[in-house]
């Protein structure tokens, strides 16, 4: 099958409800990713998706003052922060949403902070 006019967003949208039907096979807490050019956002959604637990981002005050641009640093930090929140409500493990994005860079320093902060993808 030969897909024709296809672009980036509706490839990545495509790819990212592939796994998301996934997540909601497995019965597991969902930690999405969503990225733009200035920000990055994280929300812990409950294990049928139907409520948001938390979100942080970039653009919230406390982490804005820590924080100047949208690099691999900030992603960093963000993951030390929800880990810390995870591991607050006793959730054991969740399942990485990384919404179609491609595994590498920002997304990877993400889950890679998360893993080292005592969560279990």
């Amino acid at each position: 099958m030969i897909r024709i006019n296809q672009n980036k967003k509706n490839s990545r949208l495509r790819r990212a409800c592939k796994t998301r039907k996934r997540i909601g096979q497995s019965g597991a807490h969902r930690l999405s990713v969503y990225r733009s050019i200035k920000h990055m956002y994280v929300q812990l959604l409950t294990s049928n998706g139907d409520k948001v637990l938390t979100t942080v981002s970039t653009n919230q005050k406390n982490i804005r003052k820590k924080v100047k641009s949208n690099n691999i640093e900030t992603s960093k930090i963000i993951g030390k922060i929800i880990a810390e929140f995870v591991k607050k409500e006793k959730i054991e493990k969740v399942a990485f949403d990384r919404s179609g994005y491609k595994y590498h860079g920002k997304i990877k320093a993400l889950a890679e902070s998360i893993r080292e902060n005592g969560v279990k993808i």
